[in-house]
C-alpha cells in the first residue's frame, strides 16, 4: 500500500483531527504517517527527510507551517505534495505570539508546553528566505496549493502561483474541518497518488 506524509500545523500534533480525517478518507488506499514536529523548523526538516527515506511515502500533505515545511521537503525530494493554507511567512504569525503555549492536541512524548521566542522566530525568518531554492520544472505541476476562502491568517495563493501552477479552493477556514478534509483534501491526495504512479 501507498503512503502518505503529513505534517500538521504549529499548535497541533501527529494526532491532530486533521491527521485522523485524512487517515479515514484514505483507509484501504493508502497509510498515512503524521509525525509529531519539533517545534524548531530545521529539526522539523531533518525528520521529516529521515521519515521519506525510510518510509518512502508517495504524496506528502501540509496543512499551515506543515505546508511551509512540505513545499521545503517534497521540492528537495522532488516528491508530489498537496499544500493546505501554506503559512510561507511563518515569522508574521509568531512574532505577536512570544511566550508560552500549549499543544492542542497529545503529543507522543507528552510535552504539552512550549516557548516562541526570538531564536525561534530567527530561526523561521532564515528558513523562509530559502524556502524556494529548490523550486525546479520537475515540481512545478506536482506540488499543489489548496486555499481556505475563508482563512483569516495566512494569505499566500498569489506568492504560491509564482511558483507552482495548481491552486483550489475549499469553503473553510485555516484549518479545515474533518469533513472538509474528506470532501475536499482527500479527493485531491487522491489525484496525486495517481499522479506519482505515471510516468
Amino acid at each position: 500500500m501507498q503512503k502518505v506524509l503529513f505534517l500538521h500545523g504549529f499548535f497541533a500534533s501527529g494526532t491532530y483531527a486533521t491527521a485522523q480525517a485524512l487517515t479515514q478518507g484514505l483507509a484501504g488506499r493508502a497509510q498515512v504517517i503524521s509525525p509529531d514536529l519539533p517545534l524548531h523548523p530545521r529539526e522539523a526538516l531533518v525528520l521529516i527527510e529521515q521519515v521519506c527515506r525510510q518510509e518512502h511515502p508517495a504524496v506528502i500533505v501540509g496543512n499551515s507551517n506543515g505546508a511551509f515545511l512540505a513545499q521545503i521537503a517534497a521540492s528537495r525530494l522532488v516528491l508530489p505534495a498537496l499544500l493546505g493554507n501554506p503559512h510561507f511567512e511563518m515569522t508574521r504569525f509568531l512574532t505577536p505570539r512570544l511566550g508560552p503555549h500549549e499543544y492542542k492536541a497529545p503529543r507522543a512524548d507528552d510535552r504539552q508546553h512550549f516557548v516562541i521566542d526570538q531564536p525561534l522566530i530567527d530561526e523561521f525568518a532564515s528558513l523562509q528566505q530559502h524556502q524556494w531554492d529548490y523550486c525546479t520544472l520537475a515540481t512545478r505541476d506536482r506540488i499543489w496549493g489548496i486555499f481556505g476562502e475563508s482563512d483569516t491568517l495566512a494569505h499566500y495563493e498569489p506568492l504560491f502561483l509564482e511558483h507552482y501552477t495548481h491552486a483550489f479552493h475549499f469553503p473553510g477556514a485555516h484549518t479545515p474541518t474533518p469533513d472538509e478534509v474528506l470532501r475536499y483534501y482527500v479527493p485531491l491526495v487522491v489525484k496525486l497518488l495517481e499522479l506519482k504512479n505515471e510516468p
